[in-house]
């Protein structure tokens, strides 16, 4: 496909923007990406890819689609808003992550459905999977096959430990979720109490940081194709995605041979979490003893300030015993942003330990703009997370509703996928699309 953006005809390259008036078009404007994933990790990295202005169909199963389409909780209609029969409702998981893009639905086991995702795959930039090891393969739709198809391609695949087959270990077979890779890359030995067992991180960012993860090797991709004109596969292994964020505790394994876990040590010393009377902060930068003279004068504590022990605390048990509870006989009775203030103001580097209720609040990420609304398909609005990086000289991504189950099924299948209407109209009556 040629991108607008590098035909010296097109007009927004020649005049430097969008509008003419010197604001540049998105990165990605001018790519087509075929989205043959589901739930978070595949849907997460192509809503990346959409926001930065990339065209994204989604390639769906009939009549169920994506997984996360089935999966709660749901947004409903208001009453006041439908004219008629209510219609169904729809999954926040899915709304979330799924804007700014298109949806067709192809049953790809059927071979005038396989044909019509072929012809999608050579009028395409990107093809982005999720459905675990060798799935593709299985459908006679390898990289080999894509390949011929599309010499151009970039071909990125999500799998839990990588499906390159010259790259093949021990767990390459096993199935993988955000739980389970939390677990294999170490995360959840380093979080939880000391004396409890291991916890996973709230969310789920086993499946969030291998998209983030996953959009960044297709950019980087196409550069390489922009350099050769040659496409190439992306094996994007999620086990090995988490496992690089914990870069700091393997530098320091590989210099004491230690395996860090969760040791009252170690959470001191990151930093000390403190009772507020309406929750919690987390205090750090606490290393100077000039910090902890003014701390001690602040919480009502001078006797402490003349103490050498509590100017440079160490060691976990007096830290937990001793000097959190001297602080929190002060901390306890105010409010959480009085507390931060106040130390901020000393020079500790603090946190407000917030609830999702706060940060769907939050008065710095709306100046921020990092909430987007979107149409939630039922006639109300749906707020979700904005992509963060902020190219500040770039036109405004997109804010289009997330696709209903093959909305696009007449758009694209006819014009791209070289479908006739009769063709489509049969197809629909088999339920293969």
């Amino acid at each position: 496909m040629t991108n607008p953006m590098t035909n010296p005809t097109n007009p927004m390259a020649a005049n430097g923007g969008a509008n003419g008036g010197g604001q540049l078009p998105l990165p990605l404007t001018g790519l087509r990406v075929l989205d043959a994933t589901h739930i978070v990790a595949g849907p997460f990295c192509s809503l990346i890819l959409a926001d930065m202005g990339a065209e994204v169909i989604k390639v769906e199963r009939p009549g169920s689609g994506d997984l996360a389409r089935g999966r709660g909780p749901y947004v409903t209609a208001n009453p006041d808003t439908v004219d008629g029969e209510s219609p169904a409702p729809v999954s926040a998981r899915y709304l979330g992550v799924n804007r700014n893009k298109k949806s067709v639905t192809l049953d790809l086991r059927h071979p005038r459905c396989k044909a019509a995702f072929e012809q999608l795959v050579q009028a395409s930039d990107v093809l982005l999977d999720n459905w675990g090891p060798g799935a593709f393969q299985r459908l006679g739709l390898g990289y080999d096959r894509l390949r011929e198809l599309n010499p151009g391609l970039i071909y990125a695949s999500i799998t839990g430990y990588g499906d390159s087959p010259d790259l093949q270990g021990p767990y390459s077979r096993w199935p993988a979720n955000n739980l389970a890779i939390q677990a294999m890359a170490g995360w959840m030995e380093q979080t939880g109490a000391p004396d409890g067992p291991p916890q996973s991180v709230g969310d789920n960012i086993g499946d969030s940081i291998p998209g983030l993860w996953t959009a960044l090797g297709i950019v980087l991709a196409l550069e390489t194709r922009r350099q050769t004109g040659q496409g190439q596969r992306v094996d994007m292994a999620m086990y090995e995605c988490m496992a690089a964020h914990l870069v700091s505790n393997m530098n320091v394994y590989q210099a004491t041979g230690q395996s860090i876990g969760r040791d009252l040590d170690r959470m001191a010393t990151a930093g000390l979490t403190l009772r507020a009377a309406d929750g919690y902060v987390v205090m750090a930068g606490a290393r100077l003893a000039e910090r902890w003279q003014a701390l001690w004068q602040l919480v009502g504590r001078p006797e402490l300030a003349e103490d050498a022990g509590y100017l440079a605390p160490t060691g976990g048990e007096f830290i937990t015993a001793q000097v959190i509870p001297a602080i929190e006989e002060w901390s306890a009775r105010r409010p959480k942003w009085e507390v931060a203030g106040k130390l901020t103001e000393l020079g500790f580097s603090m946190g407000v330990a917030q609830t999702i209720s706060d940060l769907a609040g939050c008065p710095h990420l709306e100046s921020r703009q990092m909430f987007v609304d979107t149409a939630d398909t039922l006639g109300g609005q749906f707020r979700s997370l904005r992509t963060p990086v902020r190219l500040t000289g770039c036109a405004e991504s997109p804010a289009t509703a997330p696709p209903t189950l093959g909305q696009h099924n007449r758009e694209i299948l006819c014009a791209l996928g070289g479908l006739t209407e009769a063709e489509l109209a049969d197809l629909e009556r088999e339920g293969a699309v």
